[in-house]
């Protein structure tokens, strides 16, 4: 699918009561490459959760679903994804990490992946 849009889901979960686990399964429902990242081993959507860093190419989207508190020790390996695109969903929103991607010319939106995806504004 060439609108595919491979995404990076930091703070990926197999716990179907959080909101992570249910934007892996929305995003490989709308055709989206989808790499889950989190602190707990486990599956989500058929895909293994990775609890490293995976070296990923052609990430367009980061998607993160980890509080500000614990998002320093993810900046250097988020930036050095070079993704089009960083959404801080609710609760994630961190001024600081969105300086630093800005900085280098990442584009940053405070927004749901959820909502985006039902409304079709996730492509644009």
């Amino acid at each position: 699918m060439d609108s595919s849009k491979k995404t990076l889901v930091l703070g990926a979960t197999d716990n179907p009561d959080r909101y992570a686990y249910r934007a892996v399964h929305q995003l490989k429902r709308h055709g989206h490459e989808v790499v889950p990242v989190g602190i707990r081993k486990g599956q989500v959507a058929g895909l293994d959760i990775h609890t490293d860093r995976p070296q990923e190419t052609d990430i367009d989207t980061v998607t993160l679903y980890v509080g500000p508190q614990n998002q320093p020790g993810w900046y250097d390996y988020i930036l050095s994804l070079k993704p089009r695109r960083i959404i801080f969903n609710p609760g994630t929103e961190n001024p600081e990490l969105e300086q630093k991607a800005q900085a280098q010319g990442i584009m940053t939106e405070e927004a749901c992946t959820l909502v985006m995806l039902s409304v079709g504004q996730y492509d644009k």
